[in-house]
């Protein structure tokens, strides 16, 4: 069975990059437990687009689709939305959920998903 890549594509304005990259950093090792999981990385853009790109590789669709409901999941988006409104000078918001990228960091989110059909890695 081949892995899974889901690609979060964040549209973010020049001046809200170094916040998201700080939330992305203060929620570094929720993710790496889950079972199946097997890559992370933050893509940030350098050639004038506004989209950075979140990489994550899975063993299987059913192993991605088992951290988002997983409470580590809800936990990292609760905690992201809780710093949205703690910039905003608002008081914490009582969902868990975080509105997956419509917060004051991103202003726009999709999610594209990729089956990993070749791959490399160096030669020893």
């Amino acid at each position: 069975m081949p892995s899974v890549v889901k690609i979060n594509v964040l549209t973010v304005p020049a001046e809200m990059r170094e916040q998201l990259e700080q939330r992305f950093a203060n929620r570094a090792g929720m993710v790496e437990s889950a079972d199946g999981f097997e890559w992370f990385e933050l893509l940030r853009p350098v050639d004038g687009t506004d989209r950075y790109l979140v990489y994550t590789r899975w063993r299987s669709e059913e192993d991605f689709q088992r951290w988002q409901e997983s409470q580590a999941f809800q936990r990292g988006h609760a905690q992201a939305a809780q710093e949205r409104a703690g910039d905003r000078g608002e008081a914490p918001p009582q969902s868990q959920g975080h509105g997956h990228g419509q917060g004051p960091a991103a202003s726009g989110s999709e999610v594209w998903s990729f089956e990993v059909i070749q791959s490399a890695t160096p030669k020893s």
